[in-house]
């Protein structure tokens, strides 16, 4: 069984690496850009991006991204994993949208966490006196209050890691991805318990 996990593990945890990687990346400018329009359209629109990003599921999610850029621009292959050691730069485009769709919740949930925490640290007297002292806005927002504004961020973000590799078994069944989620998808169908226990302990401790 720990050879089977580890035989997996170099896509699912490339994977969710990847998927954490988006996450970040856009989830805390979306954040920043709420709470510096607060009550505004543009605030508006990232909570409601964030409301439909936690309802869509990302299997789902991930089945129209294969519709429409694989399918139809035929700008990403649809599902399959060439292998790292036969053509690593097609093994990394392969894992494009499936991270991109599992992504999405996370990508919600770390947006909405930035919004609130940065809404409270721009309520800080450090804050004020920084603009006070005539500081740019850009400044206050990035060098003042993100900076403080992160520890939530950093942890929700942690949390989410674990949850990341967790939900990767239905993302990866849907792109036919030699992870941990199809072996334990193809472990459920053969009701190979003693591979099911093992995985389910290891994204346990992960987690």
């Amino acid at each position: 069984v720990s050879k089977l996990i580890l035989d997996r593990l170099v896509v699912t945890l490339p994977l969710g690496a990847m998927a954490l990687t988006f996450s970040m990346c856009v989830a805390i400018p979306l954040g920043v850009f709420a709470a510096s329009r607060r009550g505004r359209p543009g605030d508006w629109l990232v909570m409601g991006f964030g409301q439909l990003g936690i309802s869509i599921p990302n299997f789902w999610f991930g089945i129209l991204l294969a519709l429409v850029f694989a399918v139809g621009l035929k700008l990403f292959p649809a599902g399959g994993f060439p292998g790292w050691g036969v053509d690593a730069a097609g093994s990394l485009h392969a894992l494009i949208l499936p991270a991109l769709s599992l992504s999405l919740p996370e990508i919600a949930i770390l947006s909405r966490v930035t919004r609130s925490s940065m809404l409270d640290t721009l309520r800080e007297d450090y804050v004020r006196t920084a603009r006070a002292k005539g500081v740019a806005e850009r400044d206050v927002l990035m060098r003042h209050a993100l900076r403080n504004a992160l520890i939530p961020i950093v942890t929700i973000a942690g949390l989410l890691a674990g949850f990341l590799l967790a939900g990767a078994i239905i993302v990866e069944t849907v792109f036919y991805l030699p992870g941990i989620g199809k072996l334990v998808f193809d472990s459920i169908n053969n009701r190979d318990l003693i591979v099911i226990k093992n995985v389910v302990m290891l994204l346990t401790t992960l987690v």
